[in-house]
């Protein structure tokens, strides 16, 4: 393929249909026809030799050969807008940008306080908007630019995704302080005894808990099961019911907080981002910020918990 035969905008077509799937879309997107757009995926097919985007029961799907190349592209495509745009030097100070982060309420406890200081202090402008719409569709609001970033378990494997560790959070065991276990350290017979609640974004399945408890041969009761780390801190402070959390989301009034009598892998947590702002001096910026809040946050619950 001679690169002077070929029409640059068809790679932003290529880009923008592999993020979106669905050539209406695409069209919507780019501010073009319906047909402009599927003139330039035929065009990009005889380029490639190749369909490059089947229909499929989910939208326009891609070929291996799109897969193979999407990365590149996307690539290019950030450094042309990164040299056309201007985008060589971000200012904090003097930004406007509103950072759209994907996290859930565990995240968002441990290093948002602390990120807004952070950006009232150095960035007075910026602001984040925080929010968890499950993973699928977080990966997917990624690849489509609707989120910036990502923070969530080390389990998403996307291609187009690069990723940095931020660290591990230990597991723990709450109780009402009015509990009959408050005062000594449940063993394991207490705990297998006990009615429990838990915290999960999904409707079934195992969570890093009971995997745990699976992998002994053993099962606990699991009594009410929720979405949100500050409903289970409520519902366990008023109740007689035990709470397995990570430690960073037991600091609620009236809960006592010991060790586990066994043992459970912490919460490791990974912060994500597109490929394509790989380069991005503002999302880089943002990533630099969320990494170093995480750490202080950890740091702060090592000194808080037992």
């Amino acid at each position: 393929m001679r690169l002077d035969k070929v029409d640059l905008n068809l790679f932003v077509v290529f880009d923008t249909l592999y993020r979106e799937r669905s050539v209406t879309r695409v069209a919507q997107r780019l501010h073009l026809t319906q047909p402009a757009v599927s003139n330039a995926l035929n065009r990009l097919r005889q380029t490639f030799d190749d369909p490059l985007f089947v229909r499929g029961p989910r939208g326009m799907q891609p070929t291996p050969v799109a897969d193979a190349v999407s990365a590149d592209i996307q690539r290019a495509l950030a450094l042309l807008q990164k040299s056309v745009g201007g985008q060589h030097r971000f200012d904090p100070a003097e930004s406007a940008k509103v950072y759209r982060v994907g996290m859930n309420d565990l995240a968002q406890g441990l290093v948002l306080p602390g990120l807004q200081r952070t950006l009232a202090d150095r960035a007075p402008g910026v602001s984040v908007h925080a929010f968890y719409q499950g993973r699928d569709l977080s990966v997917e609001q990624l690849k489509a630019g609707d989120l910036d970033l990502l923070i969530d378990v080390p389990q998403l494997n996307a291609r187009e995704l690069e990723q940095v560790q931020l660290g591990s959070i230990p597991y723990r065991l709450a109780l009402s302080a009015t509990h009959p276990l408050a005062g000594k350290a449940p063993d394991m017979s207490d705990y297998l005894g006990a009615e429990h609640v838990h915290v999960s974004s999904r409707a079934r399945g195992r969570g890093q808990v009971d995997l745990a408890l699976h992998n002994r041969g053993q099962r606990r009761s699991v009594k009410m099961r929720v979405q949100h780390y500050a409903v289970a801190a409520a519902i366990t402070a008023g109740s007689q019911l035990l709470w397995t959390a990570p430690a960073s989301a037991l600091d609620y009034p009236g809960l006592v907080v010991c060790a586990l009598p066994f043992e459970v892998e912490p919460l490791a947590l990974n912060l994500y981002w597109h490929r394509s702002a790989d380069q991005d001096p503002a999302n880089a910026w943002m990533r630099e910020l969320l990494t170093r809040q995480f750490e202080h946050g950890l740091l702060n619950v090592s000194r808080s918990r037992p």
